[in-house]
Order: C-alpha cells, then structure tokens, then sequence
C-alpha cells in the first residue's frame, strides 16, 4: 500500500505583506517549534477540508489527534451558528 501524505500547507515569501495580506506572525517570529507547529496545524486543517480520506491511513501523534478534535469542534461550531 503506498503511504499517503497530508495536503501541504500555506507557502509565503517576501515581503511580509502583500497587497494587504500579511504573513502570518508565528512565521516571522523566529521560533521553529512554534513555525513547526503552525504549519503541520495547517497541513492537518487543510487535510481535514479537503480530503478528509487521508486522514483516515496517515499515523497521527497524540498532538495531531488533539489538534484535529480542535479542527473538527469548530467546524461544528460554524454550522451550528
């Protein structure tokens, strides 16, 4: 069976803001954990949006599993509103 990845997460570049947008402040703060954290949080969000069937054979650690209960809590949240 070939290994299944999640959906990337969001890229940036210079300059740090574009056309009113702005990169996301985890990611020019300069801490790796917390840029770690931020893009596989995204990764999974994405993931969990798009094709939620990769979910379904990727290994989650305990924090992933956290972070999808999170993902998915809220995403009733906006329904239910």
């Amino acid at each position: 069976m070939r290994f299944r990845r999640l959906l990337d997460y969001p890229h940036y570049t210079r300059p740090a803001e574009f056309r009113g947008m702005a990169v996301p402040e985890v990611l020019v703060g300069g801490n790796h954990e917390q840029i770690r954290k931020w893009r596989r949080g995204k990764a999974l969000e994405k993931t969990l949006h798009n094709r939620p069937d990769l979910l379904k054979r990727q290994p989650l650690s305990k924090e992933d599993r956290k972070l999808l209960d999170k993902l998915r809590s809220e995403q009733r949240l906006k329904f239910q509103s």
